[in-house]
């Protein structure tokens, strides 16, 4: 058993791992590993996890004294493959990507169904409502209803 260990308990110049030697056992299996915990919280779904660190797609959301705008990077996928519905001030975003990869060995792209949604402020219009998809960004807007328009004030700082 001391052969299999280069190093004393006491001895505290611990041997610098090799991740780069393709033909060590202990390499493969960490790899291998590696891929099944991906492979797990990538198919899970889990919220802040896999697929960079959030939930997909990636949005971002901007408010103007009279519109709210809701941007969705959809790489891949077509307008027809997209579906947006808007119920009590929430705007969910769905659709499925198709997969264009078959008969793969191997694949670290996305593909299947995805779902999103997004809480809105109360001060949007659900009737003035536009959407554009365009080079796989999908922009939402919705004007905002006059009397919300009316009620913004910008203070001045340090005046």
């Amino acid at each position: 058993m001391r052969n299999l260990i280069p190093w004393g308990r006491s001895d505290r110049n611990i041997p610098a791992r090799n991740y780069g030697d393709e033909s060590s056992p202990f390499f493969s299996l960490h790899r291998e590993m590696n891929r099944l915990f991906d492979d797990f919280f990538r198919d899970a779904d889990f919220p802040g996890i896999g697929r960079r660190g959030g939930s997909w797609p990636q949005v971002e959301m901007r408010e103007s004294d009279k519109d709210v705008t809701v941007v969705a990077e959809l790489p891949g996928i077509e307008e027809k493959d997209v579906e947006l519905s808007l119920q009590q001030n929430t705007l969910t975003l769905k659709g499925e990507r198709k997969s264009e990869s078959e008969g793969a060995l191997y694949s670290e792209r996305w593909h299947g169904q995805f779902q999103r949604t997004i809480q809105l402020s109360p001060d949007i219009d659900p009737e003035k409502a536009t959407a554009v998809f365009k080079n796989g960004i999908l922009t939402v807007t919705f004007a905002k209803r006059p009397e919300a328009q009316s009620t913004t004030k910008r203070i001045p700082i340090g005046k």
